[in-house]
């Protein structure tokens, strides 16, 4: 059984082991490939029956060009860069890794609005260039800190990650509100479910946990921004396609909202005419709330046992 990793690098940049997919078959990693349709893309799967993938795409063209291909396999949680649609009409599975990183997604959300509220490594800097030591008073603070106590938090898709999220922001004593098409009775116990538009006039901070779908692309628009309070904190380290961009900068730039924490942006590694990159108070980051070493030794784990699962003819985790 021939298995090819398409972009295996972020993954397992070297401090984890690809020994135990090995034991599975014929294993070639490779570090990259492209992150758009390109022709090496069929050209490196070739006749392996098994590719596993993070953010390369796999589209029809592609599909066409491997007939031995049988299972394609994510080492993320998101498959939108598959045609999974497609795949499934070639009888081709998609599977992929749904739970690894629910506290450490979850914890890295929280961070973003920290980091917006009390502006720690800016003030650790000023500190080393000397400004504590050279100032007349005790102390100093170069923005507003912001208390979060017994603000709201509203979450827009309150799943595994965002109830993790919510879970963080009941111990700071907030008041929680969440959106979600799919209501739960562990949801209930953390947050009070309400519809999107008075979750979005309530919300001192709005924080995305909702997957990427025809219905959610662009959801934050100024018509939802309009919505907002004048001041509201936007934190998403879901995916990027949420947010209109260029809307978002414009809230931001005006003061309508006070800043935004982001993990993630529309087209990933960014582009250097990104409207955000100059937006005001817009902190970003490069898409590593998942990254932490013990959840991608989850993913490794999982994503071997997906293989396996298929390949005993009892497949796990199918998403198409």
């Amino acid at each position: 059984m021939k298995i090819v990793v398409l972009d295996g690098y972020t993954e397992n940049p070297g401090d984890l082991s690809w020994g135990e997919l090995e034991k599975l078959g014929e294993v070639t990693v490779y570090d990259r490939t492209s992150y758009e349709e390109a022709p090496i893309i069929a050209e490196r799967i070739g006749d392996a029956e098994i590719v596993i993938t993070n953010k390369t795409p796999i589209g029809r063209e592609t599909i066409d060009k491997c007939p031995n291909l049988k299972l394609i396999a994510f080492l993320a949680t998101g498959y939108n860069v598959a045609d999974y649609r497609y795949a499934r009409e070639k009888g081709i599975l998609v599977v992929n890794v749904p739970t690894y990183g629910t506290q450490i997604v979850g914890q890295y959300a929280v961070g973003l609005l920290l980091e917006i509220c009390s502006h720690y490594g800016h003030h650790d800097r000023t500190v080393k260039e000397g400004k504590w030591e050279e100032s007349p008073d005790w102390c100093y603070w170069d923005y507003p800190m912001i208390e979060l106590y017994g603000k709201t938090a509203g979450i827009i898709g309150l799943g595994r990650i965002g109830q993790a999220t919510a879970r963080i922001l009941r111990a700071m004593d907030m008041r929680i509100l969440a959106c979600d098409a799919q209501e739960s009775e562990s949801g209930r116990e953390l947050a009070q479910y309400v519809e999107l538009d008075r979750l979005l006039a309530e919300s001192d901070v709005i924080f995305l946990h909702c997957p990427l779908f025809p219905s959610t692309e662009g959801m934050i628009n100024k018509e939802a921004i309009a919505k907002m309070k004048d001041g509201v904190i936007l934190i998403n380290n879901s995916r990027g396609q949420l947010v209109v961009e260029q809307d978002l900068a414009d809230a931001l730039n005006s003061g309508k909202v006070y800043a935004a924490g982001l993990d993630v942006v529309s087209t990933e590694p960014i582009r250097g005419d990104n409207p955000l990159l100059r937006a005001k108070n817009c902190l970003i980051t490069p898409h590593i709330s998942w990254a932490a070493q013990a959840s991608r030794q989850r993913i490794m784990e999982i994503t071997v046992e997906n293989v396996k699962a298929f390949l005993e003819g009892r497949p796990v985790n199918v998403v198409n």
